[in-house]
């Protein structure tokens, strides 16, 4: 997510990653598909971590954006919560999205509607 933040194809980070392109590149189009969730339910959490985070740095796209702010919640997860909080960007999102980040699926599908994305279908 974030070498395609950073402008990369799904093509070069397929091979990067030692995957099939079209695997990559679903993974891709599903995140886009609901980055703009993403980003807003993140953006509360951390609000809720850290009410003095600041203003985070804008990119120009959903995308970039919504994997910016995971990143900074994640961050803040870690200082609020100290060794309860240190799990990466990728195991916060899968805990807020019931694991489904990258699925097929869109937020109204999910079943698990006590996750914060589950409920935004």
């Amino acid at each position: 997510l974030t070498a395609k933040a950073g402008g990369q194809g799904h093509r070069r980070i397929a091979v990067r990653l030692g995957r099939p392109a079209s695997t990559v590149r679903g993974w891709l189009r599903a995140f886009a598909g609901r980055a703009a969730v993403v980003r807003a339910v993140l953006a509360v959490l951390l609000v809720a971590l850290d009410p003095l985070a600041g203003r985070l740095v804008v990119h120009g796209s959903v995308f970039a954006d919504a994997v910016e702010v995971l990143g900074v919640c994640a961050a803040a997860a870690r200082r609020r919560l100290g060794v309860l909080g240190a799990v990466s960007a990728w195991q916060l999102a899968s805990a807020v999205t019931d694991g489904r980040l990258l699925s097929g699926a869109v937020p109204g599908e999910w079943s698990n509607t006590s996750w914060p994305l589950g409920t935004a279908g």
